[in-house]
């Protein structure tokens, strides 16, 4: 008999997730602007002002046909719709921490230095960390499934291709300034299936459920006695986009130059590449030997970021706990527009992180588990 009542379940079931078993990559691409890219030939300060004005924290790097090998033999090019002629080729993707990473290099206050460094062209710096190196594509007709796949695997954003109009966007001005491209985000995907009533079930679960392995218990981050240009050090260091600030601890000698081990450690911040955007690239090179926890302070002082439009993540701690339900995390997430959660006790100590990479593993285990039950 419970044989039976399950058969009569299944179609129901079955129907309740074709829902988004039939949705697609295009069905998150109707708002999306056209892409905001780089020229090789472009100065790390355009690069910089690009994604200030732009709001934007990655841009890939475009280039003529043929004329850069580029990432990883990235063969990714744009074609004239009507004739088919290839016009651009996207040869890798720069985000703020690669900039960083290339000021903070042997870096000092010297402002005739922080001027040779803004200089260089922006494909000099592809590469210097790892996320620069690959480019990822999504065929506007992949399935959202598919797609949870790709961006549960770490990969934080990819181009899907769009036909589009020419359009006026700030920054760097292109040869061509139409582009069949648009980005897709992990942000994009995970703000989609928060509305999503049938997965109100994994939604429900706690994030410290062990079976959900939501949460990422060994998190390492800096010190409050920490200077930011060994912030970025640490963070290029390990191919990590934010940290947590923890407190120092009076019983041990510690090395604030290099990452801690935060857990149960008291959070009190986080450093993200992505919130040093908005600082005017005169100001950067000054202040890489001011002390994290000073630099945060005044980058989220009201009036730096009115100038700007831009939010800083480091004005407000994006926290839960361990009873949390997966919802909750998931919507402080896209509320706060941040790329992780820390999950912290009743005191504040740090128990661990759920990522975006996380949400969209476990979600996506999920709905795969349920589909073949």
């Amino acid at each position: 008999m419970q044989a039976t009542m399950d058969v009569q379940e299944s179609p129901k079931k079955s129907k309740q997730h074709q829902m988004l078993k039939d949705k697609q990559v295009k069905d998150l691409m109707v708002d999306k602007r056209r892409l905001v890219e780089v020229p090789y030939t472009a100065t790390l300060a355009d690069t910089i002002n690009t994604l200030m004005a732009n709001k934007v924290v990655a841009v890939p790097v475009a280039a003529p046909p043929g004329h850069w090998i580029g990432a990883g033999g990235s063969m990714i090019l744009e074609s004239d719709k009507q004739t088919g002629v290839v016009r651009k080729h996207y040869i890798g993707m720069v985000t703020m921490l690669d900039v960083l990473a290339h000021i903070a290099a042997n870096g000092s206050a010297d402002d005739a230095d922080l001027a040779k460094k803004m200089m260089v062209p922006v494909s000099s710096i592809i590469g210097h960390c790892i996320e620069s190196l690959s480019l990822w594509t999504l065929n506007p007709n992949t399935s959202i499934v598919d797609c949870m796949e790709v961006f549960s695997k770490g990969i934080h954003r990819a181009m899907v291709p769009i036909d589009g109009q020419s359009e006026n966007v700030a920054g760097v001005e292109l040869t061509e300034s139409a582009s069949c491209y648009r980005m897709l985000t992990q942000m994009d995907l995970l703000r989609f299936l928060n509305d999503f009533q049938e997965l109100k079930v994994i939604m429900s679960h706690k994030v410290s459920d062990k079976q959900l392995q939501a949460v990422t218990a060994s998190v390492f981050g800096v010190t409050n006695k920490a200077k930011v240009i060994d912030v970025i050090k640490c963070m290029r260091a390990g191919s990590l986009n934010a940290v947590p600030i923890v407190e120092s601890s009076d019983d041990i000698v510690e090395d604030h130059t290099q990452l801690v081990n935060g857990k149960q450690r008291k959070i009190i911040g986080t450093f993200s590449a992505t919130d040093l955007r908005g600082c005017p690239v005169w100001q950067l090179q000054p202040l890489l030997n001011q002390g994290v926890v000073d630099f945060l302070k005044m980058l989220s002082a009201a009036q730096f970021y009115e100038s700007t439009g831009l939010r800083s993540s480091s004005r407000e701690l994006v926290t839960c706990q361990p009873e949390s339900s997966l919802r909750e995390a998931v919507e402080k997430a896209v509320s706060n527009h941040v790329h992780r959660v820390w999950v912290v006790d009743e005191q504040g100590l740090l128990e661990g992180v759920a990522s975006l990479t996380d949400m969209i593993r476990v979600i996506r285990l999920w709905y795969l588990t349920e589909i073949l039950q």
